[in-house]
Order: C-alpha cells, then sequence, then structure tokens
C-alpha cells in the first residue's frame, strides 16, 4: 500500500478523479493533494463540485474505466442493474449530479439500499456526501496501486 504522495500531476489526478475538471486542476498545484482535497473541495462553487461529481462513472454503467469496472465488479442481476439505472437517473435528475458512492468491491444490491436511501436526502447533505465519497475513492485507489 502506498502512501498519499506530496505531489501529483494533473494525469495522475484526472486517473484517479475519473477527468479534469476544476477539482484536480487546483489539486495539481499543491502539496499533499489528496489530504487536502476534501478542503479544496469544500472551497470549489456548487459549479465546479458538481462537475467532479459528474466526471465519475454512474453505478452499474456499461462504460466504465479500467479502475471503475474493478472496483464496481461483475454486472450482476439484471433486475438489479435496471433498479440502479433508474434509481440513479431519479438521483441526477434531483439533485443535478451523479451518485457517486465508495464501492469497493460491495454488492450491487448493497450499493442499491445506499442510494434509496440517499435520495430521500437534501442538495446539501448529497453535495457534501457525494464530495467525500469522491476523495474516499480516490484515496483508496491511489493506495493500492
Amino acid at each position: 500500500m502506498r502512501e498519499l504522495p506530496r505531489k501529483l500531476s494533473t494525469e495522475e489526478l484526472s486517473e484517479l478523479f475519473e477527468g479534469r475538471t476544476a477539482l484536480v486542476e487546483r489539486l495539481a498545484e499543491i502539496d499533499d493533494p489528496l489530504d487536502r482535497a476534501d478542503e479544496i473541495l469544500a472551497a470549489l462553487s456548487h459549479e465546479e463540485q458538481r462537475e467532479a461529481l459528474n466526471a465519475h462513472p454512474a453505478i452499474g454503467a456499461k462504460k466504465l474505466s479500467a479502475r471503475s469496472a474493478a472496483e464496481q465488479g461483475a454486472p450482476g442481476d439484471p433486475a438489479i442493474l435496471t433498479e440502479l439505472a433508474y434509481l440513479n437517473q431519479v438521483y441526477e435528475e434531483k439533485f443535478g449530479f451523479r451518485f457517486v458512492v465508495f464501492v469497493a468491491g460491495r454488492p450491487k444490491r448493497e450499493i442499491l439500499e445506499v442510494l434509496r436511501e440517499r435520495i430521500g436526502r437534501t442538495l446539501e447533505q448529497e453535495l457534501d456526501t457525494g464530495c467525500r465519497e469522491l476523495v474516499a475513492i480516490a484515496r483508496d485507489r491511489w493506495t493500492r496501486t
């Protein structure tokens, strides 16, 4: 397991966060980017936070990066995938950004329960939770490689 780095390039951060966003650009400029990611995300506008969340692939999506595919595991039960796709859409319509959750090999049935619970939350709660989950994913990706 690797320790968190003192500096990371834009390219390395883009891989960890699934795209080149305002978040990635800011993190590439500072020391200890993964340690300070929560602080940087909190300072971003809601628009920039949404951009960071929307760069991440949806749970159960067909087109995934190699990292996301490994984290999400096998496709699984078609009924669960159908419900995930539907609830992902409901979530995105309600909040205006993608549902992001730290999967780390959890079964899709468990993620479905998390998604159902989080749909009932407020916009502010979800922006905060989604951003924290995004950072947790990036940190985990770094330490696993």
